[in-house]
């Protein structure tokens, strides 16, 4: 089996389970999950939502995303920050395409692959990644 096959298999995999993951979201507008694998290992994960302490509502009477709600890939990155390990040469694995806020975080983190489901509407997290070297993979097929 080639590399790019086996990569592809590996990908799938591992965007299931962000998918999963997403599922342990309060957020009623947007559930999403993210997993941070390096060297083969999963060493993080995250979803969005309130931080800890808050009460778990993401949004706000009018239907609004609180401001403080953190995006999945950013719990991600914090997990790893409060760890003894690095993301220096990971693969981000989420379920939305990054925003530009998060996008930065990544390039910052170290992360040098992002595979993502769905594509946000605003692109330029998915620009500024490119743009800083992070090879970015749309993955919306998962068969």
């Amino acid at each position: 089996m080639n590399t790019s096959v086996k990569q592809h298999k590996y990908d799938v995999a591992y965007m299931r389970m962000a998918l999963e993951w997403a599922k342990l979201s309060y957020c009623k507008r947007k559930q999403v999950g993210a997993l941070i694998v390096k060297d083969k290992m999963i060493i993080s994960d995250g979803y969005n939502g309130t931080p800890t302490g808050f009460e778990n509502f993401c949004e706000d009477e009018e239907g609004y995303t609180k401001w403080y709600v953190l995006h999945a890939e950013a719990n991600a990155i914090l997990k790893v920050a409060g760890s003894n390990q690095s993301c220096r040469g990971a693969t981000l694995y989420v379920t939305l395409s990054p925003c530009r806020e998060c996008s930065k975080l990544i390039h910052q983190a170290g992360i040098t692959r992002v595979v993502y489901n769905i594509q946000y509407k605003d692109v330029s997290g998915l620009e500024f990644m490119e743009r800083a070297g992070v090879q970015v993979v749309h993955l919306a097929d998962l068969d």
